[in-house]
């Protein structure tokens, strides 16, 4: 699926909440909110097929809140402008990530080498722990 995931054609699904953020920062850190908190409303975006929001809940099941919206949060700057512009780009990398098809996993068998070596080592482990029995008798 190669769908064009932009934050201008998220912008209407996406709310954004503020709050204090933590850290260091002094006085500006306890008086500004520059936390943001994003919250995207994967089932009323419309420029997501059925199929497309069902993979996106799975993968980012994590992520989401009761309403089924995503959750993202942003502190790292000291703007709030800027941790809105982080927080989207984060959304579209985790949308992005979340709608690629996952790769089948192809069974492989351990080599010959690899399956001595550790039939080797544990013939070794064995005979170490047999030699440090004490005979009772």
């Amino acid at each position: 699926m190669s769908k064009q995931i932009d934050s201008g054609s998220l912008m209407p699904y996406i709310r954004f909440r503020t709050s204090r953020s933590g850290g260091s920062g002094g006085q500006h850190v306890n008086k500004v909110e520059t936390r943001v908190t994003l919250s995207f409303d994967v089932d009323a975006a419309g420029i997501f097929s059925d199929e497309e929001k069902a993979r996106i809940k799975t993968r980012l099941q994590n992520r989401l809140q009761a309403d089924g919206a995503v959750q993202v949060n942003s502190q790292e700057a000291r703007s709030q402008l800027e941790n809105k512009e982080i927080a989207l780009k984060k959304l579209v990398t985790l949308l992005r990530l979340a709608l690629q098809p996952i790769k089948p996993r192809k069974a492989t068998k351990p080599s010959k080498a690899s399956v001595r070596a550790r039939l080797e080592t544990k013939r070794k482990r064995a005979l170490r722990k047999i030699d440090r029995r004490k005979d009772w008798e």
